[in-house]
């Protein structure tokens, strides 16, 4: 009797959680099924025709917009932001496991850009470019703007893995005779690799993808979200879909590459114990 009441509660559960995915990725789905409308295809149902015509089309010249170069802009900010964000993750984990004066005011700093709105912080830090006589840009005012964005959530991770982790093992290095270094490297840091990889992940699909904080910040030159919404105004044609089915592919391609990496150092670390 137990075992068929967890049956249903499991498959009552299984087709929540269905559905659940299914409102995430539904509206996905209506644009990567219309990316591969024919040629003389719509924005809209029916498909007219199946061919990978706008796929094409999306590599060509553009009457309107720049898809590649705003594609290497996003990317390298998503670098860029990744980079610090896993340096400064890993230095304030490693700084707040002490407790040291102001830890508590910084702490709450640091995490109140995010319950700040984004369009505030991007107005705010264009005003200051301008202020003081400089010209906004993606790889400046657009890079700090994303930080404030992805280092919060950076640095709570790393708080939550610091947490859990026991001083033990690194006393045990110590008494063997390890120097500080020494310890962090073969100790430490093989550990806390899959978290740091979780986090340089995380701060480059927030920061790809940003852009309300973009939006004030990037000057002359779109990121790939402004030029796909300024793009929306002017493109007719189902090359938006097809980009916008790409650049999925793309993040999805980016996402199981950080989960090999992660199963192979987890494997790693199983053959060394």
């Amino acid at each position: 009797m137990n075992n068929e009441r967890r049956s249903k509660g499991f498959y009552v559960l299984a087709a929540f959680f269905a559905l659940f995915v299914l409102f995430l990725y539904g509206p996905l789905s209506a644009v990567l099924i219309l990316s591969f409308q024919g040629p003389d295809g719509g924005l809209t149902f029916p498909l007219n025709g199946v061919s990978l015509h706008w796929f094409y089309n999306l590599f060509e010249k553009q009457a309107v917009g720049d898809f590649g170069a705003s594609f290497r802009r996003s990317f390298t900010l998503g670098l860029m932001v990744m980079v610090v964000n896993v340096v400064v993750a890993l230095l304030a984990g490693l700084a707040f496991r002490h407790r040291f004066r102001g830890a508590t005011a910084l702490f709450y700093v640091t995490v109140a850009s995010l319950v700040v709105p984004s369009i505030i912080i991007s107005l705010g830090i264009g005003v200051v470019f301008q202020q003081f006589g400089l010209k906004p840009a993606w790889y400046s005012s657009g890079f700090g703007a994303h930080l404030t964005w992805t280092l919060p959530f950076g640095v709570l991770i790393m708080f939550a893995v610091f947490n859990r982790f026991s001083p033990a093992y690194e006393e045990a290095a110590r008494d063997l005779g390890a120097t500080a270094w020494q310890t962090f490297r073969h100790v430490v840091l093989p550990m806390i690799a899959p978290s740091l990889i979780g986090v340089g992940l995380f701060g480059f699909t927030l920061s790809y993808d940003e852009f309300a904080r973009t939006l004030m910040t990037s000057g002359t030159y779109n990121t790939l979200p402004l030029e796909i919404y300024g793009m929306t105004t002017n493109v007719t044609t189902p090359v938006l879909y097809a980009l916008g089915t790409v650049t999925t592919l793309f993040s999805f391609t980016i996402i199981l590459a950080a989960l090999a990496i992660i199963l192979l150092l987890r494997r790693r670390q199983a053959k060394i114990s």
